[in-house]
């Protein structure tokens, strides 16, 4: 069973809090976490109120048909790229109710890694329907692969969190 510390029930509290402040409602698009950012954001009850709807695309295919990234894109940079990380999340948007997606693709390991992408490299990504799309690239270092999985949805959270303070100034009450 998936069990959640305190820091990060805590920073997805915190999201989710921040987004129903601001009426947000939240997509992922996900692949080498496989969906454990929508379940971190899904272990907090009244979820439902700010949580849209979460895409695991782990195959290129998916990556294709589900968000719409472009073959080419995946050809040129590759499946864990800046450029392949902005378009889940732009496509989570377009394909979603959502109003804020965050995305994350990335070398968990053991094996994949190479010289130019090493293991414990993931590439993240956040669009706002009325903002820009901002991306983040992190070397978590071959730390094992359920540790990059874990700093990976941290940081998509920490993500989440600073696009809404950049694009969605909170309601003044």
């Amino acid at each position: 069973m998936l069990e959640f510390d305190r820091d990060a029930l805590l920073a997805v509290k915190d999201t989710l809090d921040q987004a129903r402040e601001r009426g947000l409602k939240i997509a992922t698009a996900e692949s080498c976490t496989g969906g454990l950012v929508a379940a971190a954001l899904t272990a907090v009850p009244g979820a439902s109120s700010v949580f849209e709807r979460g895409f695991v695309t782990y195959a290129n295919e998916a990556k294709m048909e589900l968000l719409g990234v472009a073959e080419e894109t995946l050809k040129a940079h590759g499946a864990v790229s800046e450029q392949t990380a902005r378009e889940m999340a732009e496509g989570a948007l377009r394909h979603s109710r959502a109003d804020l997606a965050v995305s994350i693709t990335g070398i968990a390991g053991p094996s994949g890694g190479s010289p130019e992408k090493p293991v414990g490299l993931v590439h993240f990504a956040c669009a706002a329907r009325d903002g820009d799309t901002i991306a983040l690239m992190k070397q978590f270092g071959d730390i094992g692969r359920a540790n990059v999985r874990w700093r990976a949805m941290l940081t998509a959270l920490d993500l989440l969190r600073l696009q809404m303070e950049q694009n969605y100034p909170p309601a003044v009450a």
